[in-house]
């Protein structure tokens, strides 16, 4: 059934009053998305840390409390699950129209869909009801007064001005805080570009290019833009941070794709930035990054529902397009989830199982707190995102038969069969990774240290970010294409400030030394960090690296040191850039001239 199949006359005005409340909740929603995307700042001008961490938590729980609202409007004032087939179709179509020159109407859409799948069956979901593929462009979609307030600004610097042009973009955006040295830092801007475009100045079409609003997350805030030079673009971010004395400062230059797909990883917490027309921030931001698709960048801009929805549509013109069968996922199969893959398809799918076999003891609901958790936490280049699913409907004939039967035995509760649909109740999608046991049986020697390093250098992560992993077995990382390592397994994960980090005690007599059992008390949070040898560095290549660069793991001392800052107040600086990357404090030896 489709909508153009039975042509529908607007000839009911409840219709048109519904869509105007569904519309009115939206609009709610934006509005308040905006004020505390926008408060952003004000957060880091004040250098308020703890309120933007409690902002971004926040911000994430919006959408689901203005979905709820306006459900719960629309079946009290209207009785919508119970409107006629005819009439949920002249409401879709009276919502159409009132997104005709609508700023955010991909958005709209998709908040239309999240309310009405709330209200009615699932049968109802296809296209006469819901949005199943946008309806309304987002092509060229433009502010009210593009000319004061355009979604990016663009300058067309000549040699003599240059500076100052760089200058100018940075006081654009009227930071109420002043710089430790802007002259300083423009010079290693300058010299940075000078070393990425050579002699780039004069050509024809020169002109940089920089989105209007600033882009914030943890302590930082980031001016984010391209340089056009001819043919040739280069993306651009400049990381500004507080300096120790409390002023600010351009913290480096980051250029090219790569780069910038680094700094907006799915492995990072969402960007807080303010958005009249978010469409053309992706449109834009798809230009600096055209690897990456538009549902993560809309993610990536806290936009996480709007991502999750594009997702879904990718991943159903994926299947029309694709014949190879989901399977269970390689690796070493987990106690809580139930892991399976489509080979063609750069994800996993996670259900977490009915029933966990000793030493486990957790429920369902607790692992889905953790996941949560996870959701709203700084992830720090970490801690992959999760996308969250209900009733996700997959064709049956495209599952292998063993997957079938796992999910038959872990996970009955979750399953259901319609027609030739294999429906999920609730599932978890991520980015699919190299599981980092496997990684390091296949991978050459010098590969092996890069590893273990980094995966040292992912748990100092987590724990200055709060993050206890719990259990810190290989099998529960991942490495990236970028060979970054990435902790996926959140089913154990606790705050550091919760545990207590202690040493194991001495043994009190001969009995207790040569028991195989744990002699001494061991609480519910207690944690002993040098207990984690015998099950990680078996290995003694793996355990060469570690101990020559991450002993201090194996030691309560670093656990409890991080535990006691964080309990003081400090929050972390986080830099999704390598260190050697940073400015120095100092001017160039070259300085440009004005």
């Amino acid at each position: 059934m489709s909508a153009t199949a039975f042509p529908v006359a607007l000839t009911d005005p409840q219709a048109l009053d519904l869509a105007k409340a569904m519309l009115d909740g939206f609009n709610r929603h934006y509005r308040l998305f905006r004020k505390a995307s926008a408060a952003a700042k004000q957060r880091f001008e004040a250098a308020d840390w703890h309120g933007q961490q409690r902002a971004q938590r926040e911000r994430i729980e919006f959408y689901d409390k203005r979905v709820d609202e306006a459900a719960e409007r629309l079946q009290s004032e209207f009785k919508a699950g119970e409107l006629s087939a005819e009439l949920s179709q002249q409401f879709k179509l009276h919502y159409v129209g009132l997104l005709i020159n609508h700023h955010q109407p991909e958005l709209a859409e998709t908040f239309f869909n999240s309310v009405t799948t709330k209200i009615l069956h699932r049968r109802y979901f296809n296209n006469d009801f819901i949005f199943v593929r946008p309806t309304v462009s987002t092509e060229y979609i433009e502010v009210d007064d593009p000319a004061s307030n355009p979604t990016f600004h663009v300058y067309y610097p000549t040699k003599d001005t240059l500076r100052e042009v760089w200058r100018c973009i940075v006081e654009r955006f009227d930071l109420k805080r002043p710089f430790e040295d802007l002259d300083r830092d423009l010079d290693h801007v300058l010299t940075a570009v000078e070393a990425e475009l050579g002699d780039y100045l004069p050509r024809a079409n020169f002109q940089i290019q920089v989105l209007s609003s600033l882009f914030f997350r943890n302590k930082g805030a980031y001016l984010v833009g391209k340089v056009i030079n001819g043919y040739r673009e280069l993306p651009f971010a400049l990381p500004i941070l507080h300096t120790e004395a409390g002023q600010l400062a351009i913290d480096t230059a980051l250029f090219g794709e790569e780069e910038m797909l680094l700094l907006f990883s799915f492995a990072r917490a969402y960007f807080m930035v303010d958005m009249e027309v978010p469409s053309a921030y992706v449109q834009f931001l798809r230009t600096l990054m055209p690897r990456k698709p538009r549902s993560e960048i809309y993610s990536a801009i806290g936009l996480q529902k709007q991502g999750k929805n594009l997702f879904y549509r990718d991943f159903l013109a994926h299947l029309r397009h694709s014949s190879d069968q989901f399977r269970i996922a390689p690796g070493i199969k987990g106690m809580v989830m139930l892991v399976f893959d489509l080979p063609s398809f750069p994800y996993v799918f996670k259900v977490i199982k009915d029933f966990y076999p000793p030493p486990k003891d957790t429920t369902r609901e607790l692992i889905k707190s953790k996941y949560l958790l996870v959701k709203q936490h700084d992830r720090v280049g970490r801690m992959a995102d999760t996308l969250e699913y209900s009733n996700v409907a997959f064709p049956r004939a495209r599952f292998d038969d063993q997957l079938v039967a796992e999910l038959q035995k872990f996970c009955p509760s979750l399953l259901e069969e319609d027609g030739g649909e294999l429906v999920i109740r609730h599932a978890y999608i991520e980015r699919r990774m190299i599981p980092l046991n496997i990684y390091l049986q296949e991978a050459p020697p010098e590969q092996i240290e890069q590893a273990v390093v980094e995966y040292g250098n992912a748990i100092k992560d987590l724990v200055a970010a709060n993050i206890f992993p719990g259990d810190m077995l290989w099998k529960n990382f991942g490495v990236t294409r970028h060979g970054k390592v990435v902790f996926y397994d959140y089913d154990e994960i606790e705050y550091i400030t919760d545990c207590n980090f202690r040493r194991v005690p001495a043994p009190r007599h001969e009995e207790d030394e040569m028991s195989g059992e744990v002699w001494y008390h061991v609480g519910p949070k207690d944690v002993f960090p040098e207990t984690f040898a015998p099950f990680l560095l078996g290995n003694a290549k793996v355990r060469d690296v570690f101990m020559r660069h991450h002993a201090d793991l194996l030691d309560a001392t670093f656990w409890q040191e991080h535990k006691e800052r964080i309990l003081a107040g400090h929050v972390h600086d986080v830099f999704p850039y390598e260190p050697a990357k940073r400015f120095e404090r100092q001017r160039p030896a070259i300085a440009h001239a004005s």
